[in-house]
């Protein structure tokens, strides 16, 4: 099965979350070819959703190795020189929204399982596929997971397809992920003119001193296989266009990228005990995306870097480096890791992907499998 006329195909499909544009319908049908029990899903509704997910299984009976990625893509933007969606190649690259996260990726899998197929090996293979990892996540690989748990079907191990490598296949692949979390704060005085300050009460005398004292606090020193957590303001706004009024409301975002020594909950309540000691009455909403998760070095991360260092030469760095992926979800069914291609042109304009570098991730994948199912 060629892994570049199959991501010429996914790229093909303007995926932009939370359309389908087809895309998982090209992984599943390349899966029932080889043999595979697919189940197309849809979860959830408005906001949110609905949202097309794919599951697919092969064999029976264990080792349980799953193979997870996504269809879904951000939206391309302008200034491209090709058609995102051409699926192009050129000078051995190809260039289309996707290529690098992770269409190639997908692509790769799928080659690699029809290895798997054509060796007969005893055993589980499964595909875990949703189409919104770009977007809210809501009803995507955690509602996935859901249903499997629900229909007995559980992994021993997982094995992501995210463009983990850094500047070369093979030179880094993710053992976890810090948490993260969002904060929106709204902070309510009474508007007046700046000339009478008693007539009014300005809400930036409450909520600058609540930033100052959130960044005040350095978190953690870091561990062993994290960076120090991090707070970051990304947003202050009053929506006041006059220079001679005190504004009525004052409101502020943040985000914390955490590490396994915090849990979102405790992040959140230690926000919510500080503002509330300078503004009793503010309002306070927190979303957590996912918690900080580690994947301990042992036998499945030393079973994917001796593919890996077989395939590229390279040994891969271990890493937790990097945003949120739908590994954070995963790593409560069983242990996960990430590896694919190079990502320094995910989410750009004119995202590509070596052509040698998918053949060469299919040929890792199927080290991988072949490893795995060797018993």
């Amino acid at each position: 099965m060629d892994p570049i006329a199959l991501a010429q195909a996914l790229v093909r499909c303007p995926s932009v979350t939370p359309a389908d544009a087809g895309a998982l319908g090209v992984v599943a049908d390349a899966l029932s070819r080889l043999g595979f029990e697919c189940h197309r899903l849809t979860f959830g509704e408005a906001p949110d959703g609905p949202i097309d997910n794919l599951f697919a299984t092969y064999g029976s009976g264990g080792p349980h190795f799953a193979f997870a990625g996504h269809t879904d893509v951000v939206p391309e933007g302008g200034g491209w020189s090709v058609d995102p969606y051409a699926g192009e190649i050129r000078g051995g690259r190809l260039v289309g929204r996707g290529a690098a996260d992770m269409k190639g990726a997908l692509a790769a899998m799928l080659s690699a399982a029809a290895a798997h197929v054509a060796r007969g090996a005893p055993g589980t293979l499964s595909f875990i596929v949703t189409g919104d990892e770009e977007g809210p996540a809501t009803y995507g690989t955690d509602a996935l997971l859901d249903w499997m748990e629900a229909n007995g079907h559980r992994p021993h191990v997982c094995l992501v397809g995210e463009p983990s490598s850094a500047l070369r296949l093979g030179d880094m692949m993710k053992i976890g992920r810090r948490g993260s979390l969002n904060a929106w704060i709204r902070v309510i005085g009474a508007q007046g003119h700046v000339a009478y300050p008693d007539r009014a009460d300005n809400p930036l005398r409450r909520l600058v001193p609540i930033l100052n004292a959130l960044q005040a606090r350095r978190l953690d020193e870091g561990t062993q296989w994290f960076g120090p957590s991090n707070l970051e303001i990304t947003d202050l706004a009053v929506g006041n266009p006059a220079t001679n009024v005190i504004p009525a409301e004052a409101r502020a975002r943040l985000n914390i990228r955490f590490n396994d020594l915090h849990r979102g909950e405790e992040l959140a309540g230690w926000i919510r005990e500080t503002v509330a000691a300078h503004a009793p009455s503010a309002e306070v909403t927190i979303r957590i995306s996912g918690e900080a998760f580690l994947t301990q070095p042992g036998v499945f991360s030393t079973l994917v870097a001796d593919a890996v260092e077989a395939e590229t030469g390279l040994r891969p760095e271990l890493s937790t480096s990097g945003g949120t992926s739908d590994a954070r979800f995963i790593r409560r069914m069983c242990p996960v890791v990430e590896f694919g291609l190079p990502g320094q042109s995910m989410h750009k304009v004119d995202e590509e992907a070596s052509v040698a570098d998918i053949e060469a991730l299919a040929r890792i994948y199927d080290r991988v499998l072949a490893q795995v199912f060797a018993g």
